[in-house]
């Protein structure tokens, strides 16, 4: 659910205001309002540490798992100024390699010169030009009395040639500008730059044993960054200094405690009803806490108004996953992972548990349909083939089904999904607009009809069941009436004023009705992607096992091969599409944009 929050003023004697933070930092509950900028050499020196921090971590040897002892702030200084000498140094020699190669490439067509032979041979008189000229335009200059002039050689469809002087006005041609260096010096900056680099590296990789020492001070510099910012956030005069923010209502008297400690006054008040910058605090209960590494993969967070649909978003996360990944064996795998995963990291976090859901949703899917890395003779066990439904089976042969009853009933699934889902998204929608008392919701009802209809035209045409459409259009109709009449109702105007809203925005609403259809049809996509999955991973089996004798070994490297790039390509699917249909219809249908500010209140890092 989504946790009320309170607006809260805190003020303090302007001698008392570094208490006042300090006090506010330790409960570390109060998002500020109108949070300023940090002080730009506090930003800079967390950066800092951060980018180095980084820097080492990717340069620890798992072999070694030896940390050096925790250094003084002094030490630290010392460390971190030669690790910010050598990430700098890397830095450099890494752009000359880029201006180098640059510049061997600009030169390269023109070959392998010293440059200072021609500057010698212009300090004695002959100022020499070279130019990219059109072929058509050489013969003009080679007949010419006045220009001397020497044919080089053909560079991208042009003439190369050397002018004693300039080249005349009338002759169109692309000057190229001398280099400092050749080619060999500039290969050999080039090696002596990757000699450096490699230099650097070993440096950096004696100095990870710090990587500890950073990562604690790269918390010690976050906090100072917090702590500046509330303090550029602060408004003080002379006597007084005062903060404004939100905290959670549960919080509240944990803020009352520590304002009656430091002497603070303070007031607490409703958030006012056309803030937009209420920030959005979840609190998760045991199973909707799983889609939180998805929120937080994602980006996303509900706006403070809207509805929280984590434990919706979860429940049909969890069966688009399995659909489109849609094999058992591939499920396997995921659980062997995060089994594996689980192991090493010796605690069972958000993410793992998720993990585990998923792989088990994926190997029940793949069960349920016969899918095992997409081999036919799976079927000819009995365990397996016993736990099929034969409706749905990808090798319906084995059940006396034709492919194409499987493949209508598992579309008409896919669509049931869709039907259902959008609907339960007017649902919530009414449910929000029923508390709010805004008439509108008989809109939202209508939409629900239409969702309904559509579906059942769906069905009709898509899968050619014997539906009577006469009923399906009436319903069409009657949604489109009345989310016209009832679409511009809102709370505090007149039925004479939302119905002149409608009927402006017939044409919108004409044009959303047959964006209807599309939305239940886009959950036609679990068929046609978790199908396209298990084709491919029959192709691949089947390249693999028209091998034999010596290529046996590389049909096998291709089967593993083909299964690997199967597997990213179904992730991939599901990052596409199984998101897409809660973010985007779902949450369409729901009302929720996904345009919260996440709670993010001032606190120590610990």
């Amino acid at each position: 659910m989504i946790e009320k929050m309170k607006m809260v003023h805190v003020i303090t004697s302007a001698s008392a205001k570094e208490e006042m933070l300090k006090g506010l930092q330790d409960i570390g509950v109060m998002h500020l309002a109108e949070k300023q900028g940090a002080d730009r050499i506090v930003s800079d020196r967390f950066q800092s540490i951060s980018n180095a921090a980084s820097v080492l971590k990717s340069h620890i040897d798992p072999k070694q798992k030896n940390q050096a002892a925790a250094l003084s702030d002094e030490e630290f200084a010392g460390v971190y100024r030669e690790v910010r000498g050598t990430i700098e140094r890397k830095a450099s020699l890494e752009q000359e390699i880029t201006s180098s190669k640059n510049e061997i490439s600009r030169i390269e067509p023109w070959g392998n010169f010293d440059p200072a032979d021609i500057s010698y041979l212009r300090a004695h008189g002959y100022d020499f030009h070279f130019y990219r000229v059109a072929e058509k335009d050489y013969p003009e200059l080679a007949g010419s009395d006045k220009i001397h002039v020497i044919r080089l050689g053909n560079i991208d469809k042009a003439v190369a040639v050397a002018v004693l002087g300039m080249l005349p006005p009338s002759v169109q041609g692309t000057e190229f500008v001398l280099p400092e260096k050749s080619l060999t010096e500039l290969t050999q900056d080039i090696a002596t730059a990757e000699e450096g680099i490699r230099q650097c590296d070993s440096e950096l990789s004696a100095d990870a044993k710090y990587y500890e020492a950073f990562r604690s001070q790269q918390k010690r510099a976050l906090n100072e960054l917090k702590y500046s910012e509330a303090d550029a956030t602060l408004k003080s005069d002379d006597d007084f200094a005062w903060i404004s923010g939100y905290i959670p209502e549960a919080d509240i008297d944990k803020f009352k405690a520590m304002a009656d400690e430091k002497n603070c006054a303070y007031s607490i008040e409703e958030v006012d009803e056309e803030d937009i910058q209420i920030p959005t605090k979840l609190r998760y209960n045991k199973i909707s806490k799983l889609i939180k590494p998805i929120y937080d993969i994602l980006e996303i967070q509900p706006g403070y108004r809207e509805q929280d649909v984590s434990l919706w978003f979860f429940l049909f996360f969890i069966l688009f996953f399995a659909m489109i990944i849609g094999d058992g064996g591939y499920g396997i795998l995921i659980l062997a992972a995060t089994i594996a995963l689980h192991v090493k990291s010796k605690k069972l976090t958000d993410a793992t548990f998720l993990l585990y859901v998923l792989s088990i949703g994926t190997i029940v899917w793949g069960a349920v349909t016969g899918t095992w890395f997409g081999v036919e003779s799976a079927m000819n066990i009995p365990f397996l083939k016993a736990l099929v439904i034969p409706s749905i089976a990808t090798y319906p042969e084995y059940f006396g089904v034709t492919s194409t009853e499987t493949q209508f009933t598992i579309m008409k699934f896919s669509l049931s999904v869709g039907v259902v889902q959008l609907v339960l998204g007017k649902l919530l929608a009414i449910k929000k607009k029923i508390a709010e008392k805004d008439l509108s919701l008989i809109a939202e009802i209508g939409w629900m009809v239409a969702s309904i209809s559509m579906y059942m035209l769906a069905l009709n045409l898509v899968i050619g069941e014997d539906i009577n459409l006469k009923p399906v259009f009436i319903g069409i109709g009657a949604a489109f009436v009345t989310v016209i009449l009832f679409g511009g109702m809102s709370p505090g105007t007149s039925f004479g004023e939302s119905l002149k809203s409608g009927l402006g925005g017939a044409f919108t609403t004409f044009l959303d009705t047959i964006s209807c259809f599309s939305n239940v049809m886009s959950y036609i996509r679990l068929f046609a992607v978790g199908m396209a999955g298990v084709a491919i991973s029959q192709s691949f089996n089947d390249i693999g096992a028209s091998m034999h004798g010596p290529l046996l070994i590389v049909g096998i490297i291709i089967i593993l091969l083909g299964h690997a790039l199967n597997i990213a390509m179904c992730f991939l699917s599901v990052a596409v599409h199984g998101v897409r249909l809660n973010l985007l219809e779902f949450s369409g249908q729901a009302g929720i944009e996904w345009a919260g500010i996440k709670y993010d209140p001032f606190k120590e890092v610990k």
